[in-house]
């Protein structure tokens, strides 16, 4: 039938009813065909695309539905049932006055098909690929677009996703799934003009909904078994009934769903314990109670569903507990739930007045008629203790009540109003079934539905009370076996699972005396391991011992309980563990399934009876120690999968104390990845191991990075924590908000911190920067368990501190009953914020205030909020105070938080009284706006997602620094120090580009100058000092756009989200001011070069002039000299000419006045500066100053001889020096400084001009800038002795100097240079040789030779200097310190290592140069960039002869000048040169450029050759700028060292607030020694800042002082400490090989070496270095 005039009745009978799986269904499709008055089509209809196809027309209101000519009645059917429609007519187009009108008519298509009710409901609901590949956890709980929005149902496939997103969250009106299209065309807005009042009686169409039993149905078809368990346990917290036997119309066999029921437990307490106040709790399926089933035979009036659901609520509370058809979408057909038995509970609370029945009871509901689903009617009748029947009519015969094996008893519920009722029929069944009256319970006429019920729920309670078979559904598995039905715990992998399970769990009989044998290392051994490793670190119990030695003690010890725990075997009950775990597939998974199921039970058990004993022995006083033995039974009676797992972590880890080689330890390594493998699975991972209160850091870290290679490269995660109060609902609300199951029975709080892994969709991805969220659960604070132990408070501030440095948003649980606790909790939480400021991280926070219903609660709660923020400041400027940090005054300083948006209120759990209590869907709907605004949050983090790896080390790097006492919590972690290194390294990037730009520019305008007032000039200003001044203002133009360029690269730098930017956010004003000084220092360079150059060049204008004369008179004296000897008439041989030419010199030279070069004093201008500079340190240091002249200074080496030493002992000195030590330092002061200065001299020497009083006023500047960094305690004595000995050194070099200027720019004695040449042009001329070859030769030689090779030279400094900063090595002061100890490490030589750490400038000094001499030992390295420049050149000169060559110079002269004013600017072409040649010249120019272009070419070949000839040794004598100079500025720092050890400064940025070095060194490498025994000392600095001892120093006014407490001495000093153990092993390797070797350079006694030192290898020191330095 193509259309249905069945009753809904017979509709659902026809579906239920035994037959071939397929029938013949049809689906429509509707069309619309517009036909106008002339019956011509309008527009024609889109046919379907597939087929076969039926058509069906309808014409009007009371027309007939015609199939392929066939007339059929009309009925309201339509195409769907419930379904009909109208014939229309309306006018087209304004065109109804000249009577023209369209008809439209609707054609319904059907298609016949041969699917199934089941494809078709699954292909409805979008279910169909999930038929066959089942829905798993991880994709119902992955975050999506559909998790963050609120799209209304608009389809059939939204439904299921709609149930599902519902359900996670407890959402009791999960099952409300009527979708917006459905509900929208219930109500119809059409505003036509006649009133139809048939439509009042019709009822709505159903068509567009779908039963909720049916989507329940298939959901529970397409899901494997987990998501099974999950769906059963939240319908069964939503007070929900669960499936019991499932249909599966395709293959008309049904399964009893066990295992979807096993997670189910209950609590409730019986009326036999509501006196004592006891209560049972237990997995439901193993429960213990009587089962009522409700069925329907026939069609019956009752809604059995409804009276079942009123039958299970009291009068205060309705609860819909099966889905009846008065509820929404209940009234829609059951396509595939029909035969679905589904079942409930009914527990009683122990109270009377509000329990309906006394004793707990299950009740089964069968949808269908019997008659149909015979099968399911038989399970239950031998499975439960009473059927009850309900029913309208009852055949006489009635075979299907009379045939079954019924072993319940049979109750007949029918409604006497009914229309088909019979009472004979009910006598004859009834007596068929020897029933009483007091089995068949009718609805009177008249008699309402409430008193029904209670007559029903009467007759319920006397089969409750005394009932005749109590079966748990566990048990029912043999019944359905032999029925036929299927057991979904039959599957091979779930009781493989099982299995294993069992052979485990079974041995168990009393649980501590178990896991002392089967899981003995997690037990003392692990606990003593804790202690050990906090001691450690902490040193609390140190005494007066030695703390390198007590730390080696220490280590042994942990070796020692490391073997004790290798010395066990594996037990049997953990090969069985890792053999289960490691099965294929889901076995696995089913496994730990069965035992966390297991081990709950028996921990319930357990905890059951010890509780009961408790309360026994507290009513007698005199059982104190009972009292105590039991409670302590009671905290260690817990058994979970955790305990395993933490078994499983110690094996691995103390596998790791065996060598590589060992087949124990071998045997482990694949333990990490298979917990990594359950991770992703979505099982917990114990971060934080509770009963110990430690992390096993290799373990977890382990298994961290095997998840990070599963998951690569989609490793990117976020950080979600909870923290609270015990028994706060912390478990319950991540378990509603993200659907997950943190352990929430079996009365066990959750201890330690578990974490989670919950999947992002692909489709959010982008947007929320992440592939997995990671939800941690934290054991509450507070506990009254640790409330008895000494340390609690502290156990409480070490987890908070660790969850919220892991967490990106942190959600704060608090309990509005108790403000004092609340109080204590936000004193932790404020610490643990504060902390993480102080580390860069700045996580969100997200206040839930529990238990909250009011829905004015937001407003009426403002004052607390503004409470709760005071609160919250007083203790942020509390704990700053405690912290040191008292520039924090609110809590918004440490965090993101907002009064407003920052807090949630979150009603009450239940519904009403539990145990019957649904969750309240306040509750629920309250946690998923809760959820949706930190993800949103989330979304809106300014910093990128960690990926696994960098969360791992963040973890391990918190915890180390968690483990210090008292909190010293400023830890650099490989990220932060990851970050730092990646912004240093980018600064120096920035800060060279800034010193190379301004390299060339002074370098261009140096070039100038130079040029400047010669025909290279290209400027048109002829005064020097404006010339001067233009440059300077473009000198300050340039480097205020270097300085802006700089600055805007920091800024941008900083707005990046990924790199972990964040992390270094607090030294951005330090690299701001770092970039502001770059500018100072470069500013005050550049204009000391300019002013320098220009005073030189103004000083040779005058000798200038004068050589210019005497050239022209030497000019013509030779062009008289030459007509004479031609008016001779004789032939004139080159011996004559030379007679007559020496003859024309020497009368020349005799006329000529000659003057020298003016000269400085230089000894009194730097004698008055040198006064000038000490004249502000008072009096006595001009004193000192008089008596000594200069002159008589710096001649031999200084050495450093305070006066009156021997006399005045009483010296003040930096860190513990002695009195002898302190002549030491201030010499090593002395020779550092001494070396800086020769080598600003040398510089000044190599560049050959002539001295300037800035050269004096630079050295002086050096000297004062270096005494201000140094840690060493100087007087005036010695700064005055040391500065005129430097002075006088600086002054006899400068002096020096000026001769050799005034030596190379005298006339006379360049004239007598040039005299040959002027010989030879006088010779020429005479005899009027062609000088074109000649004469390009002798410019390209004397003129741009010299010029090309010091432009080669002046940039190839910066090109070597460049090409050594992209090396690791040169790229930061941290990489440079690891290199140089590395190198040291591998060079194995005692007296570099004494060098480095005696002379540590000294010795980078020198292995800078090494490194780039060994960089650079290939020539082609270097001739790389000397060919770039050297052919950069030579086109600059190809393109200076083009242009005078175009404009076709009337004279050689003109041509020779306008070249050299092209290259002006690039080449400095010396005048002296340029003049000589010029002389006597009388080449034709033409001929004169082609020779010079062939001249020009020979010279690069030249060039070529020479620079490959010359050594690098020799290059750099040439370089303008110095490679070492410029790599050691780079990487030398501030030059500040560690107050103790003396390790320098690694900080990076010139204006640093704080100093920091990665890896310190004991103090006996810097000639620390004990006064008593002379022994140097083997302690290290970040040991020593937390242990218990006390340091001396002048600082200290030489009073004692904590150690720990260092930083109020050394404010700008950040010694954190030792964050790993193997982190110092670099330099305690060092000490142990090198210790004698040390103790005689020192002169001291061999240092007592710790044993752990002697055991460390070069590798393990080459490793701890590179990890030290944070360097792969």
């Amino acid at each position: 039938m193509l259309v249905n005039t069945e009753t809904r009745r017979d509709e659902e009978k026809r579906r239920s009813s035994p037959g071939p799986p397929k029938e013949r269904t049809y689906r429509c499709e509707k069309s619309e065909l517009k036909y106008n008055s002339s019956g011509t089509r309008a527009r024609p209809a889109k046919a379907p695309e597939s087929g076969p196809w039926v058509l069906v027309i309808q014409r009007g209101e009371n027309s007939h539905l015609e199939l392929e000519g066939n007339e059929i009645p009309h009925t309201k059917a339509g195409p769907e049932p419930g379904s009909r429609s109208h014939y229309q007519t309306r006018p087209s187009n304004g065109e109804q006055d000249q009577g023209r009108h369209e008809a439209i008519i609707f054609i319904y298509i059907f298609c016949i098909s041969t699917e199934t009710d089941l494809e078709s409901v699954l292909e409805d609901l979008g279910l169909t690929p999930f038929y066959r590949e089942k829905l798993t956890l991880s994709k119902i709980l992955e975050i999506d677009e559909k998790t963050i929005t609120d799209v209304p149902v608009k389809s059939k496939s939204d439904l299921p996703w709609s149930f599902i997103k519902k359900l996670m969250m407890v959402n009791v009106t999960a099952r409300n799934m009527k979708g917006s299209s459905a509900c929208e065309s219930t109500y119809d807005d059409s505003s036509g003009t006649e009133l139809d009042f048939s439509d009042l009686l019709d009822s709505p169409t159903t068509g567009d909904t779908v039963n909720p039993l049916d989507i329940i149905t298939a959901l529970f078809l397409c899901s494997d078994g987990f998501v099974q368990q999950e769906i059963a346990l939240k319908m069964s917290m939503c007070q929900f009934s669960v499936p019991l036997l499932l249909p599966s119309c395709d293959t008309e066999q049904c399964t009893l769903m066990l295992w979807a029921m096993r997670d189910i437990v209950k609590k409730y307490r019986p009326s036999a314990l509501s006196q004592s106040k006891g209560f049972i709790e237990e997995r439901i399926v193993d429960s213990q109670v009587p089962m009522i089933s409700f069925v329907r035979l026939g069609n019956c009036s009752l809604s059995k569903s409804e009276i079942l659901n009123k039958l299970l609520s009291n009068s205060q509370q309705y609860h819909d507990t099966f889905v009846h058809r008065n509820m929404e979408g209940g009234d829609s057909p059951k396509r595939i739930s029909n035969g679905l038995t589904e079942i409930t509970w009914y527990l009683p609370g122990g109270n009377t007045d509000i329990d309906l029945f006394n004793q707990p009871v299950a009740v089964a509901n069968l949808h269908g008629d019997i008659a149909s689903f015979e099968t399911q009617y038989s399970f239950l009748c031998q499975t439960s203790a009473a059927v009850f029947v309900f029913f309208d009519h009852l055949d006489t015969e009635c075979k299907i009540l009379t045939n079954q094996n019924q072993k319940a008893q049979i109750f007949l519920v029918g409604n006497s109003e009914s229309k088909n009722f019979k009472l004979e029929s009910l006598k004859k069944v009834a007596t068929a079934l020897n029933l009483t009256a007091s089995n068949c319970i009718l609805k009177k006429r008249q008699q309402n539905i409430a008193d029904f019920i209670k007559h029903l729920r009467k007759t319920v309670s006397n089969v409750v009370e005394n009932p005749q078979m109590k079966m748990p559904i566990a048990n029912m598995a043999d019944i359905a076996h032999d029925l036929g039905i299927l057991v979904d715990e039959d599957s091979t992998e779930c009781q493989a699972g099982k299995k294993s399970a069992d052979g485990i769990t079974e041995e168990i009989q009393d649980l501590l005396q178990y896991k002392d044998e089967q899981l003995p290392l997690q037990g003392q051994i692990w606990k003593d391991l804790t202690h050990l490793e906090k001691e450690e670190f902490r040193l609390q119990k140190l005494g007066s011992e030695n703390i390198e030695m007590y730390k080696s003690q220490l280590q042994e010890q942990r070796k020692e309980l490391r073997k004790k725990q290798n010395s066990y075997d594996l037990s049997p009950a953990m090969a069985c563990f890792i053999n289960a775990i490691s099965s294929q597939g889901i076995e696995s998974c089913y496994f730990l399934k069965w035992m966390r199921m297991n081990l709950d039970n028996i921990s319930c058990s357990k905890l059951s009876a010890l509780r009961d004993l408790y309360k026994e022995k507290c009513k007698d006083s005199a059982n104190k120690e009972e009292v105590k033995e039991i409670d302590r039974q009671l905290s260690n009676s817990s058994l979970g999968t955790e305990h395993f797992f933490r078994e499983m972590g110690q094996i691995y880890e103390a596998s790791l104390s065996l060598p590589e080689t060992d087949p124990s330890r071998q045997q482990f390594q694949h333990l990490p990845k298979l917990c990594a493998q359950l991770l992703l699975d979505g099982f917990p991972l114990e971060l934080v191991d509770g009963d110990a209160s430690n992390i096993p850091l290799r373990w977890v870290s382990d298994v961290l990075t095997q998840l990070n290679h599963l998951v690569s490269p989609k490793n990117k995660i976020l950080v979600v924590t909870v923290l609270g109060v015990q028994s706060t609902g912390k478990s319950t609300l991540l378990n509603t908000m993200f659907g997950v199951q943190f352990a929430v029975s079996s009365g066990r709080c959750t201890r330690g911190a578990f974490m989670l892994l919950i999947r992002v969709n692909e489709d959010i991805k982008r947007e929320f920067g992440c592939d997995f969220m990671v939800i941690i659960d934290t054991e509450g604070l507070k506990s009254p368990e640790l409330a008895q132990l000494e340390h609690s408070y502290e156990h409480d501030n070490e987890l908070a501190t660790f969850v919220v440095g892991l967490s990106d948003i942190t959600i704060i649980n608090i309990a509005m009953e108790n403000s004092t606790e609340m109080k204590d909790i936000l004193q932790i939480v404020v610490h643990a914020f504060l902390r993480m400021k102080e580390v860069g991280k700045k996580p969100k926070c997200q206040f839930v205030h529990q238990n909250v219903s009011d829905v004015s609660a937001h407003e009426k709660n403002l004052r607390d909020r503004k409470l709760l923020l005071e609160q919250l400041n007083e203790m942020t400027q509390a704990a700053a105070k405690m912290e040191k940090r008292e520039e924090n005054k609110s809590f918004t300083d440490v965090m993101e938080y907002s009064p407003d948006t920052g807090n949630c209120y979150v009603p009450g759990l239940w519904n009403g009284n539990p145990p019957m209590a649904p969750v309240n869907v306040g509750y629920s709907q309250t946690l998923y706006e809760l959820k949706k605004n930190i993800i949103q949050q989330l979304g809106e983090c300014e910093s990128s997602a960690n990926d696994v790896l960098e969360f791992k080390e963040w973890m391990t790097s918190l915890w180390n620094a968690v483990k210090h006492e008292n909190f010293i919590f400023s830890f650099r972690n490989s990220l932060v120090a990851d970050a730092y290194m990646k912004l240093c390294t980018e600064f120096n990037k920035w800060e060279w580009e800034f010193k190379k730009a301004m390299y060339s520019w002074v370098t261009n305008a140096e070039t100038k100058i130079s040029n400047f007032g010669t025909v290279a000039a290209k400027s048109q200003i002829s005064d020097m000092e404006v010339f001067l001044t233009q440059l300077k203002w473009e000198a300050n133009t340039e480097l205020s756009k270097w300085e802006k360029k700089l600055l805007d690269n920091l800024e941008e730098y900083f707005k990046q989200t990924d790199g972990h930017v964040y992390l270094v956010a607090g030294y951005k004003e330090e690299f701001k001011n770092s970039a502001k000084n770059i500018r100072r220092e470069l500013e005050n360079s550049v204009v000391n070069q300019l002013t320098a150059a220009a005073d030189i060049k103004r000083g040779l204008k005058e000798v200038d002039k004068i050589k210019e004369n005497h050239t022209k008179e030497i000019e013509k004296a030779v062009s008289g000299l030459i007509a004479d000897c031609r008016t001779k008439n004789l032939q004139m041989t080159d011996e004559v000419l030379n007679e007559e030419f020496d003859e024309m010199w020497s009368e020349t030279l005799k006329k000529m006045s000659f003057s020298e070069l003016k000269r400085t004093d230089v000894f009194t201008e730097v004698s008055h500066y040198l006064r000038e500079n000490v004249s502000h340190k008072g009096s006595h240091a001009c004193e000192l100053l008089s008596k000594k002249p200069l002159q008589e200074c710096g001649f031999a080496a200084f050495i450093h001889k305070p006066e009156g030493f021997l006399k005045d002992m009483k010296h003040r000195f930096r860190g513990w020096f002695n009195r002898q030590n302190l002549m030491k330092a201030r010499q090593k002061v002395a020779d550092n400084i001494i070396a800086a200065c020769q080598d600003s001299v040398t510089d000044k020497r190599k560049r050959k001009t002539n001295y300037h009083n800035t050269y004096i006023q630079e050295i002086l500047r050096i000297i004062d800038e270096m005494l201000n960094k140094t840690d060493v305690d100087t007087d005036i004595e010695f700064e005055v002795s040391l500065k005129q000995h430097i002075c006088a050194d600086a002054a006899r070099n400068f002096q020096g100097m000026q001769e050799d200027f005034i030596q190379a720019n005298d006339p006379k004695i360049l004239l007598d240079k040039n005299k040959e040449k002027f010989c030879a042009d006088f010779k020429d001329v005479f005899h009027k040789r062609d000088q074109c070859q000649k004469k390009a030769e002798e410019f390209t030689e004397q003129c741009l030779k010299p010029a090309v090779e010091d432009f080669v030279y002046r940039c190839l400094g910066l090109n070597i200097t460049e090409e050594m900063m992209r090396s690791q090595a040169f790229s930061t002061r941290t990489s440079f310190q690891c290199s140089v100890l590395l190198d040291l490490l591998s060079k194995e030589d005692f007296d570099s290592y004494l060098s480095c750490i005696n002379n540590y400038e000294d010795y980078v000094k020198t292995w800078t140069l090494d490194q780039i001499k060994k960089h650079f030992s290939d020539a082609s390295k270097t001739s790389a960039y000397e060919e770039e420049h050297l052919k950069s050149s030579i086109k600059n000169i190809k393109d200076a002869m083009e242009k005078p060559k175009s404009e076709k110079s009337a004279d050689l002269k003109t041509f020779v000048e306008h070249m050299c004013k092209e290259l002006g600017d690039k080449l400095v072409i010396f005048q002296d040169a340029l003049d000589t040649f010029m002389i006597l010249n009388n080449a034709n120019q033409e001929q004169f450029a082609g020779w010079l272009t062939e001249s020009v070419e020979k010279m690069e070949e030249t060039l070529k050759k020479k620079f490959k000839c010359t050594t690098f040794e020799r290059k750099l004598e040439h370089l303008r700028v110095n490679p070492q100079a410029e790599l050691f500025n780079r990487v030398v720092g501030c030059g500040k060292q560690c107050p103790f050890c003396k390790v320098p400064c690694e900080a990076g940025g010139g204006e640093h607030k704080e100093h920091h070095a990665s890896l310190h060194r004991p103090q006996g490498l810097g000639n620390y020694r004990w006064d008593d025994s002379k022994k140097l000392i083997a302690d290290i600095c970040t040991s020593l800042v937390i242990s218990d001892g006390r340091f001396r120093c002048s600082e200290t006014n030489m009073e004692w002082h904590p150690n720990k407490s260092y930083r109020e001495i050394f404010p700008d000093w950040h010694i954190p400490p030792d964050g790993s153990f193997e982190a110092s092993d670099f330099w305690k390797y060092v000490m142990n090989k090198y210790n004698r070797n040390f103790a005689e350079a020192n002169k001291a006694e061999p240092a007592d070496i710790p044993e752990t030192w002697k055991e460390i290898t070069k590798q393990q020191a080459e490793t701890s270095l590179k990890k030290s330095f944070n360097i792969c």
